[in-house]
């Protein structure tokens, strides 16, 4: 889930040649922005096919035809995951199995057929590579990257497009979180990013110009971002725009259970096997807004945040804060996480795909 914002994008200096092994970039610069790399991915198909073959082409612009379900209609989903630098040089990824099963879950609701599990992840794997030398250098950063299906295909009636193209881009980024900063949040009590029965659950494109609005109005009051209430009863938490939350309290941390309103998130559900295995009473269930005044702790998951601590949220002009920092329980899980990720610590849930 990429974050809302795009602090510290900053100037970056990027070699426009491709000879060498490694980019002309200030990794230290590096946010949440978009830094073109040499090369994407692209494999099409009909609907009455299935997706074949992709190849590894120069980046660029794609044609589209103005009639496309995508552009139409918005037929589109997207994911998100990163490439990892070890201390050895190597690179890896994490659960890329993960993203591939869940744009599948999505293909299926938006009438699009999907690569396979294999497809996509060799798809995955073929862009890490080509694109190495911008995975930043070890605990500098990752290199997100970027899978998109969409109806390319012409269509003017309201119905699924004729064709498909999934392809994959990637842009280096760096560290939201440093140990020092936590989000302040508010809580929106009138307009819902999802509704039962909607897109929600999926990475569908469309989900997410909805709340641009209020997120703007939100950073304009000089908050981090906006946490969603459920469109039901209005009375309990479910999603920040872009991320899960979890709140703590006590050796109890809780998550708002995915029902179709949430998108299941891989780090998500990483941080719910990796706190039951630091002792930890993992609940997945309603969370009343009332839960977060006597809460010890929030915080907020995402691919591109990782475990990100919450110092404070505002709900109808109440402030409430928490606990953040190295004895906090998202620092542990933080640390845990990312040392997996990185290669720093073992991996005992077969969560790493090595790429060379």
């Amino acid at each position: 889930m990429p974050p809302n914002f795009d602090r510290s994008c900053g100037e970056l200096t990027v070699k426009s040649s491709r000879d060498g092994n490694d980019a002309n970039i200030n990794w230290d610069a590096l946010g949440f922005c978009f830094t073109q790399t040499d090369y994407m991915y692209i494999m099409k198909c009909s609907s009455k096919e299935k997706f074949s073959d992709g190849i590894i082409t120069s980046y660029g612009n794609i044609d589209l035809n103005p009639s496309s379900g995508v552009l139409n209609y918005g037929q589109g989903l997207f994911e998100g995951l990163k490439v990892y630098r070890r201390k050895d040089g190597g690179i890896q990824l994490f659960r890329p199995e993960k993203n591939a099963l869940r744009m599948q879950t999505g293909a299926m609701r938006l009438c699009m057929p999907s690569p396979s599990v294999e497809q996509f992840v060799n798809a995955v794997k073929q862009v890490a590579l080509a694109n190495k030398r911008w995975v930043p250098p070890h605990g500098k950063g990752s290199l997100y990257i970027r899978p998109l299906l969409f109806g390319s295909g012409s269509v003017l009636g309201i119905g699924p497009a004729p064709g498909y193209t999934f392809m994959i881009f990637a842009s280096p980024i760096g560290n939201f979180y440093k140990g020092r900063e936590s989000l302040n949040l508010l809580i929106e009590d009138k307009l819902h990013r999802a509704c039962p029965g909607g897109t929600g659950g999926i990475k569908s494109i469309a989900n997410y110009a909805g709340v641009f609005e209020t997120v703007s109005h939100a950073k304009a009051k000089g908050f981090s971002d906006v946490l969603f209430l459920d469109a039901v009863y209005g009375k309990y938490i479910e999603e920040v725009s872009s991320c899960n939350i979890f709140i703590v309290k006590g050796d109890i941390v809780s998550t708002p259970a995915t029902q179709g309103t949430i998108l299941p998130g891989i780090t998500r559900e990483s941080i719910i096997k990796l706190g039951r295995e630091l002792g930890y009473q993992v609940q997945e269930r309603d969370i009343p807004v009332e839960d977060l005044t006597n809460a010890d702790e929030v915080f907020c998951t995402g691919t591109a945040m990782v475990v990100t601590p919450v110092g404070s949220i505002t709900y109808q002009d109440t402030r409430m804060e928490y606990k953040t920092g190295e004895e906090s329980v998202s620092h542990k899980l933080h640390t845990m996480l990312t040392g997996i990720q990185t290669g720093v610590i073992e991996d005992q849930f077969e969560w790493i795909l090595p790429v060379d």
